[in-house]
């Protein structure tokens, strides 16, 4: 067996274990919190802030709410005069979101007294019918999520309240700090652990007496941050979607520390700097953001509050070592590539084999994209989205370049990380005659096939052509003869908006766009195939859309080259589909 292959699987062991271990120690502090715990965490006398709440909140979902309507995660449940916290849950999601309560944003929004006491009747809800019992309720990201949606909504929960629901208020708020304290150490790593930090660095900084709970959060929000922004800006996770959700709290974090007279501390402003130039290099020109490891539908009302918090507003960086991606940009065309490595085994749970996909779009017209994952019933499409012949890349044997944990006893204890995928990702970047040029190789299919994936992207100066190789090497002594398997395809996954016609000459696509723009894509003496497939990323739900595919063996093709060009003109022979 390979020597890697044994690093592999210490590196799953020991994941594994960590995983049962954080399963085990959540379940038992799942229960009550012990005396000592909760000293340490007195309950405050009273609030002395409320964070600002940068998510938009719609005041006509208010009406929904009160009139018993719940819509969440693509579900829409009607309580019949109920609580929401009585009925059964249509999906793990739905009840996650109603746990989490940044609906109350929604009554926040209407501006009216009804809104106001429907609110306070709703968090009473909660708290007389132990919701925090319930599995969506007990899980340390929607408990993060819960704090921090309370203390932001502070004034609309407890404005016009008695004294005695304040005081359950409170009670029930600092019971679930102690809850979410007691968990810090078997949090999934990522994220979720960051959000725990930041919701209890809330928790210091918006509650009375706490000077102690706001040190030790603060320290432990700064060491993740350390840890999880790269000095390039990204995520650990490489999903740039985290960008703007991490944003949505750190700015409102950082508020907090001005109106307590607090200097914020120096590495939460230098990830918040870092961060903001990422977000301007995920966008195309129509504003959304690439579909990368687990980006879903562009949130941009969200991305537009974010954005105004930056000072600089800078072109963006072109090259992201860090995080694995490369960016080329000339005369209003933009290329975003994937040239990175999986994220850390504990970190990949929604990382995808898209290595060296790319993303194409002219103006505010995206053509070339990946399928991306939907907003709404991640966990049933997460699996063929997450595969290599999802993304805009070369796949060999219909198998992916990662390899994840997928389904039965070890999905259900680690959840669904990449095991293996490719360990080394080399990349250039240079300029000739005014073109960019991006070359970068990956190895992921080296271990099962013995093949080299090589893919070159060359931009001309004024962003009307790019011509793009892909060489796939046969390495560590691999002959393809026989039944041995070298079959491959090469996916161009188009944007629902484009509608190709296949020229008369077959190996030649026009793509038309909204706006009467057009493009060219040309596979010298090659077939090209249009087929259907999806772009799960769209606003509204997953869409058809086609892509365009080129299939051979690598032992007769082992370079292909290819070309999108803008066109000028038409009347060009198709050939009917």
């Amino acid at each position: 067996m390979p020597r890697d292959a044994y690093s592999d699987r210490a590196r799953l062991a020991l994941f594994v274990t960590e995983a049962g271990w954080r399963t085990v120690r959540t379940h038992a502090m799942a229960q009550p919190a012990r005396p000592w715990r909760m000293a340490t965490i007195p309950v405050p006398g009273r609030l002395v802030l409320a964070p600002q709440d940068l998510r938009t909140g719609d005041a006509t979902r208010a009406g929904d709410i009160y009139s018993g309507r719940f819509a969440f995660a693509g579900k829409v449940v009607n309580t019949g005069g109920l609580s929401p916290f009585e009925v059964e849950p249509p999906s793990r999601e739905w009840a996650e979101e109603l746990m989490g309560f940044g609906w109350l944003r929604h009554l926040r929004a209407a501006e009216t007294a009804i809104a106001r006491a429907n609110a306070r009747a709703l968090v009473s809800d909660w708290m007389t019918l132990r919701a925090h019992r319930q599995p969506g309720a007990r899980t340390p990201e929607v408990c993060a999520r819960r704090i921090i949606s309370w203390l932001s909504q502070a004034q609309l929960i407890l404005q016009e309240a008695d004294q005695a629901f304040f005081r359950r208020v409170v009670q029930s708020l600092t019971a679930q700090v102690r809850h979410l304290r007691s968990l810090e150490f078997s949090i999934r790593d990522g994220y979720p652990r960051l959000l725990a930090a930041m919701a209890l660095c809330f928790a210091g900084l918006c509650m009375a007496d706490q000077s102690r709970l706001l040190r030790i959060a603060q320290r432990r929000v700064v060491e993740e941050l350390e840890r999880q922004i790269l000095p390039d800006g990204g995520h650990v996770s490489r999903n740039p979607g985290l960008l703007v959700e991490i944003l949505l709290d750190l700015l409102p974090l950082r508020q907090a520390f001005h109106a307590r007279n607090l200097p914020p501390p120096a590495p939460l402003m230098n990830a918040i700097d870092r961060m903001m130039p990422m977000l301007r290099f995920f966008r195309h020109g129509d504003g959304a953001f690439a579909l990368f490891n687990g980006m879903g539908p562009t949130p941009g009302d969200s991305l537009a509050t974010v954005l105004a918090y930056d000072d600089a507003r800078g072109v963006p960086v072109a090259n992201a070592p860090h995080s694995g991606y490369q960016r080329i940009e000339a005369g209003g065309t933009v290329v975003i590539a994937d040239t990175g490595t999986p994220p850390p085994m504990a970190m990949s749970h929604e990382a995808h084999a898209g290595c060296l996909s790319f993303e194409l779009s002219s103006g505010r017209s995206r053509i070339v994209l990946n399928c991306g994952v939907p907003a709404v019933s991640r966990d049933a499409w997460r699996p063929m989205a997450r595969r290599t012949a999802a993304h805009s890349t070369v796949t060999v044997e219909e198998v992916s370049s990662c390899r994840f944990i997928a389904d039965g006893m070890m999905m259900r204890l680690c959840g669904t990380p990449v095991v293996e995928g490719p360990g080394e990702v080399k990349v250039e970047r240079f300029e000739h005659d005014g073109a960019h040029i991006v070359r970068a190789s990956h190895d992921g299919y080296v271990r099962r096939f013995g093949i080299l994936h090589q893919r070159s992207w060359r931009l001309s100066r004024d962003g009307r052509r790019l011509d793009g190789e892909d060489v796939l090497r046969p390495v560590g002594g691999a002959t393809f003869e026989g039944d041995q398997p070298d079959r491959f395809a090469v996916r161009f996954h188009l944007h629902h908006a484009v509608a190709p016609s296949r020229l008369a000459d077959g190996h030649t696509v026009l793509l038309a766009m909204p706006g009467g723009e057009n493009w060219i894509f040309a596979a010298p003496n090659l077939r090209i195939d249009i087929e259907e497939s999806l772009m799960l990323a769209a606003s509204g739900g997953a869409r058809r859309c086609d892509q365009l595919v080129i299939s051979g063996r690598v032992r007769h093709l082992p370079r292909l080259v290819w070309t999108f060009m803008r066109a000028d003109g038409g009347g060009m022979p198709r050939e009917k589909r």
